[in-house]
């Protein structure tokens, strides 16, 4: 089929558990309120919210040849991504995730290391380049140790070299890397989606305006930060853009939040919307997207995010 967005990163399943707090590691159980296994991973994330506010989606994605690896491609069929780019690895056990939530929507997470999020490479992502959206989103840098920064490197110069358009996610571990270290591929970045403390953790620095600048000064065309219940910065050479968050019923769970934030400005950025607007339509998903368990639960469809946007103007 004939793709607008193609998304590359991580597919996973999460086990969720909520509410918990710290008491949970000194009694042998606890009474929750939920516990409720969800599909997960940045990327998958990601897919299924665009494909929900109408996009047709490429998922560029791995998992293992399991159970849970084949739950997860019916997951993605049914919400109508193409996965003629998901690799099913014999052998590797597809990962799954056990998701702690406080009181506060807040998340602690579990992983194996030996899961199929964490041996996601390259060799899984070129094959299937030239067949690439006009506009693609590599939903989880950092996700993999395997995906290293010449890998990224090398995989963003192809990218940009096919004349297409590049939007880069990220996580908070980042293995020791710095800014100084992905300068150069993050030089072929359009569009980077940092948060406030993924992005400090790359400068080593608190000041926001200066960490916004030292990414623009790498070579990133434009910034896009994410400060939560602050809302975002969008950031260019030549402007700088300050939206608020959009207001929420109840935070339950913040799983995804910044996921939902990606598809959002991915969507609206690829409607040709302007960049305050693409700015505002993500808060707008992201608002959705906490009021629910599970990552994008909340993100519904295109009018209820819609109405959230108009609502917010």
């Amino acid at each position: 089929m004939s793709k607008d967005i193609s998304i590359i990163g991580a597919s996973v399943i999460d086990v969720l558990a909520g509410a918990v707090d710290e008491k949970i590691f000194t009694v042998d159980g606890q009474d929750v309120d939920y516990i409720k296994t969800a599909f997960g991973g940045d990327a998958l994330n990601e897919a299924v919210a665009l494909s929900r506010l109408g996009k047709r989606v490429q998922l560029i994605s791995n998992v293992g040849d399991d159970d849970a690896g084949q739950r997860i491609l019916d997951y993605a069929s049914t919400n109508g991504l193409d996965i003629s780019g998901v690799t099913v690895q014999a052998g590797l056990e597809t990962s799954i995730i056990v998701v702690l939530v406080d009181g506060r929507g807040e998340r602690r997470f579990l992983m194996n290391p030996s899961g199929s999020m964490r041996k996601f490479a390259l060799e899984n992502i070129l094959p299937h380049v030239d067949s690439f959206a006009p506009i693609v989103c590599l939903a989880s840098m950092f996700i993999s140790t395997t995906l290293d920064v010449p890998a990224m490197e090398q995989l963003f110069s192809r990218i940009k070299a096919s004349g297409r358009t590049l939007a880069v996610d990220m996580k908070p571990y980042t293995h020791g890397k710095t800014l100084d270290d992905l300068a150069r591929a993050l030089s072929h970045a359009d569009y980077f989606f940092p948060n406030e403390f993924e992005l400090a953790t790359l400068t080593g620095s608190s000041n926001l305006q200066q960490n916004i600048a030292a990414l623009l000064a790498c070579g990133v065309k434009c910034a896009v930060v994410k400060r939560g219940d602050k809302g975002c910065i969008i950031a260019t050479a030549s402007a700088q853009i300050e939206i608020p968050a959009c207001p929420v019923k109840q935070v339950v769970d913040t799983t995804g939040a910044g996921d939902s934030f990606a598809a959002g400005f991915l969507w609206a950025l690829s409607e040709g919307w302007r960049l305050e607007d693409c700015g505002r339509f993500a808060c707008a998903a992201a608002s959705l997207s906490i009021e629910a368990v599970g990552a994008v639960n909340g993100v519904t469809s295109l009018a209820a995010v819609m109405a959230r946007y108009e609502a917010a103007q």
